[in-house]
């Protein structure tokens, strides 16, 4: 499980968050939704580590991020919003690389490249340098950077933008079987289809602060609204923009 207590965050005196909590539960997918600027980029780095928030305490599991730095990236797989690969490396010379920055080797090393590689069809792409890659290509590589080391906590940040419908399929079956084999999955998205098919619960971000947690179709329900994406809207943008307002022709 992650555990999200009381997190708060200031930008030269300006709140980007406040006081979040939640937890995610293992074996779940969970989805971290708002408008841009409500603080969910925030929100992931400091989750992963990358940011320290100002109050408040991340676990993964027992592991107290802001503590164990170091112990919850060995826990964690990440696929950002920049998908940092080296392009003068090939997608083995790469993936080797931060396999070993997890401690992998021997026999190990090479079972965790042959799943990677098999998973997320890669073979074809294996010895080519990444200079060049298509957006897709590139998602599957940042994908397999994050799952080589088979970590129980993955978070994404807007992994689909830009993916054709292939590799967009292949991202979605990979997490699905990643949550039957009992991880905690977070990611962000604008794509309300794909967070309605793929959530278990959904979060609402407005301001810094959570205004909406459940189902899909319980934030539908609690919203009176057409689907999630009109409740959404309605959650995170207010009454001045209510969900089931007709769009002008």
């Amino acid at each position: 499980m992650i555990r999200v207590e009381s997190i708060s965050k200031r930008f030269a005196g300006r709140p980007v968050l406040e006081n979040l909590t939640f937890d995610l539960p293992d074996g779940r997918i969970t989805s971290l939704l708002g408008a841009n600027g409500a603080g969910k980029t925030t929100c992931l780095r400091i989750i992963t580590g990358l940011l320290r928030a100002d109050s408040g305490r991340v676990h993964l599991g027992e592991i107290d991020v802001a503590q164990n730095p170091m112990g919850a990236r060995r826990q964690l797989g990440v696929v950002g919003d920049r998908e940092g690969l080296y392009e003068r490396l090939t997608v083995e010379e790469y993936l080797t690389l931060f396999a070993r920055m997890q401690g992998l080797g021997g026999k190990g090393l090479r079972q965790a490249l042959a799943s990677v590689r098999d998973e997320l069809e890669l073979e074809e792409l294996w010895r080519r340098r990444t200079r060049g890659f298509s957006q897709g290509e590139r998602m599957k590589v940042s994908l397999a950077r994050a799952l080589v080391h088979s970590p129980p906590y993955l978070i994404l940040d807007e992994p689909t933008r830009g993916l054709d419908v292939l590799a967009a399929r292949l991202l979605r079956r990979t997490l699905l079987r990643l949550r039957a084999e009992g991880a905690t999955i977070l990611f962000s998205s604008h794509v309300m289809s794909e967070v309605a098919e793929l959530s278990d619960r959904v979060l609402i971000m407005s301001g810094g602060r959570i205004v909406g947690n459940g189902t899909p179709d319980s934030l539908v329900a609690e919203t009176g609204s057409a689907n999630l994406e009109d409740s959404f809207v309605a959650l995170a943008y207010g009454e001045s923009r209510r969900a089931n307002e007709e769009v002008p022709a």
